[in-house]
Order: C-alpha cells, then structure tokens, then sequence
C-alpha cells in the first residue's frame, strides 16, 4: 500500500468514526426531545418546573416573614381601634397593598381536591408568573371587599394551575394570607376569550377567580374558576390588642 493509499485509508477510518460519535449525538438529542416532550404533555414542562420549584422555596420563606407585619406605630393604634375582625383583615390586608411591590410574595393558595399548595406573588406579568401564581393588581387582597384575582400557568413553570377544569361546584379554595385564612367555596367554571376581562369585575358577593390560558398547550381562550367567599378564618394575633 503506498503512503497515499495509507492517508486516505485513516482518513477515511477517521470520517467513519465522528460520524458514528455524530449520530450517537443526534440519537440521544432526539431521545432528549422525546422524553421533554412527553414530560409536557403528561406532566409539565421539566426545565421550568425546576426553576419554578426553587423559586417557590425562596417564596415561602418571603411569606414566613410576613407572618408578622412590620406595622408603623400609627398603624398599630388605629389597628387597636378596629372592634370587628373584618375591618381588622380589611386593614391588615391594605397595609400589605402598600408595602407590596410586584413579584413579592403576598399570599399562598391550597386546592385540596387537586393537591395543590403555592405561594401567591404580586403581579399577572411574564416574569411574576415565573415564579407563581400572580394576583391581578387592579383587584383586592382577601379581606378588602370585592373580587380576588389570580392567574396562573397550566404547562410552564411548575404548572400550578394544570388541573383547574378537574374542580367542581362547592370544591374548597383556600387562600392563606399572613393576617388571615380565606376558604371559598366553587360556584362555577367558565371558557372565555383572553379580552374577557369582567370576570374580575366586582358583584354583590366577595369572590376569588382563577384564571388560566386554555385549553392546555394553547393560550386561544381562558378557563376561569369562580369560588364565593364562604367563611374567613381571622389568625389569633390579629384579634388581640397589642
């Protein structure tokens, strides 16, 4: 075999073997894809899911902070001068408005009939809804009169809100707010256009709405969950004078 024979021999051998390394490459990518493909459909999108679960842990320790406001001394006098515990939530959770910026977290909501339990943040923006379920800001707080809002994601970033179309009538949805605890009791659920924007219009009655894209893997409409306020729960320290 002359030298040029032996040349193009090895080359050759060489060519052979990175494009067996090549298609071991695109076999385990599209393995990859498979797999984060099927994850989504039967699960929820893995790589946000993680981000989302490491911002939810940092969110809960935000919220264990707030388990006790840090209220001016004239707060705490006209605090004192609330005889009614509604008017002392409704206080409470205005002094939270105040010092709330978007993003922060501001609450926590529990769905015993999916299993769900997250950490509410400020916000219904791209990036608030990163970290959580966002409140509407043009809504109240629980314990302002009115309708509560709050969106969240059905796919992405720890999909919170993937099972909402499982809830049915009188379902329990219980937000937890550091100067209070809200159950509310589901009336009804509703497909609508993403433009619907009376379903956080105020009515006669305190209310909580759940809102998220649908149907799932699509944002052409939107699935709202409508719960009536059924019972408020006042945490002890907020009913004694300090």
């Amino acid at each position: 075999m002359s030298a040029r024979s032996a040349a193009m021999f090895k080359v050759r051998g060489v060519l052979r073997t990175l494009l067996r390394q090549l298609s071991t490459i695109l076999i385990l990518a599209g393995l990859m894809l498979l797999a984060d493909v099927g994850l989504t459909l039967f699960w929820q999108e893995p790589v946000s899911a993680l981000y989302a679960q490491w911002r939810q842990d940092a969110l809960a320790d935000d919220l264990e902070e707030l388990s006790r406001p840090d209220l001016s001394p004239g707060e705490v006098q006209a605090l004192e001068r609330l005889p009614l515990d509604r008017d002392r939530a409704a206080f409470l959770a205005r002094a939270l408005e105040r010092r709330t910026e978007t993003g922060d977290a501001v609450g926590r909501v529990r769905i015993p009939e999916v299993g769900l339990s997250t950490v509410i943040v400020e916000g219904t923006d791209g990036g608030s809804l990163r970290e959580g379920p966002g409140h509407y800001p043009e809504t109240p707080l629980p314990g302002i009169r009115g309708t509560v809002a709050v969106a969240g994601h059905r796919t992405t970033y720890g999909a919170p809100f993937r099972d909402l179309d499982k809830l049915e009538d009188r379902d329990e949805l219980v937000v937890e707010m550091p100067y209070g605890r809200f159950v509310y009791e589901v009336e009804r659920s509703q497909i609508v256009d993403p433009t619907a924007t009376w379903v956080t219009k105020r009515v006669k009655h305190d209310r909580l709405v759940l809102t998220a894209c649908h149907p799932k893997y699509s944002a052409a409409q939107r699935i709202v969950i409508f719960a009536r306020l059924a019972r408020t729960e006042q945490l002890a320290w907020t009913s004694v004078r300090t």
